[in-house]
């Protein structure tokens, strides 16, 4: 898609998930089509905002309980980028959830992303020109996430969908993009295995030689003033 082009959906249509798939869920953009699975209005307004579920306020309580799945195509040809992407993730809930909010700044402990003592391990991409990719598997109860083209920004996004009791800054410093494998359990597994691969802290350090440090500052916020399931269609 042309990097200047702003889309929208031409069509989507959202249902709401069946609870039958809990581990089916996922953010797909191919081409023209959109298709996203298994996502609470708060997953929806973190993808779109890039933000932590912390910084969203005043939701109702379905916001996130009840997930959601859509399909849909652009109304621009070609595939968005991440920044496409999200911009027609911020038309859909304007359109179908009728939401509005404003920003405001609060003081909230956060997880400061920062280069680990000896470096980052971080391989350059060999595909600078291409759009960032995302993918995560389970291998057991491990994790395994792979990010082609990264930039850091891109890093902080799918972090914040790592279930962390903080939002997230980036101040690495660092401007390039890369070709990132994370294989991290989550806690509450590792509880069940303890031959699993470490936690998200550990393995980030290991094996990015990124670190997690915590600090507080004012952090934005987007609190909702008005929001309403979307019908199904």
């Amino acid at each position: 898609m042309a990097a200047d082009a702003h889309p929208s959906f031409a069509v989507a249509t959202i249902k709401l998930h069946d609870p039958n798939y809990p581990r089916r869920q996922g953010w797909n953009f191919i081409g023209s089509r959109v298709k996203i699975d298994n996502q609470t209005l708060t997953s929806l307004m973190m993808y779109a905002f890039s933000i932590d579920p912390h910084q969203v306020v005043d939701a109702p309580e379905w916001a996130s309980k009840t997930a959601f799945d859509v399909e849909g195509v652009t109304d621009t040809p070609g595939e968005p980028n991440r920044v496409q992407q999200q911009e027609m993730i911020q038309k859909l809930l304007a359109d179908r959830f009728g939401l509005k909010f404003h920003r405001e700044q609060r003081p909230l402990n956060v997880y400061a992303i920062q280069v680990a003592k000896g470096g980052p391990k971080l391989t350059p991409t060999a595909h600078p020109q291409r759009q960032s990719t995302q993918r995560g598997r389970y291998e057991g109860a491990t994790l395994v996430l792979t990010m082609g083209s990264a930039t850091m920004s891109d890093f902080v996004l799918d972090m914040q969908f790592a279930g962390l009791d903080r939002p997230l800054i980036d101040r690495t410093g660092l401007k390039g993009q890369y070709d990132i494998t994370l294989r991290y359990t989550p806690e509450e597994s590792r509880n069940t295995d303890p031959n699993a691969a470490p936690g998200i802290f550990t393995a980030i350090q290991e094996q990015l030689g990124l670190k997690l440090q915590p600090v507080k500052g004012p952090v934005d916020v987007l609190v909702i003033d008005r929001v309403e399931r979307p019908s199904e269609n």
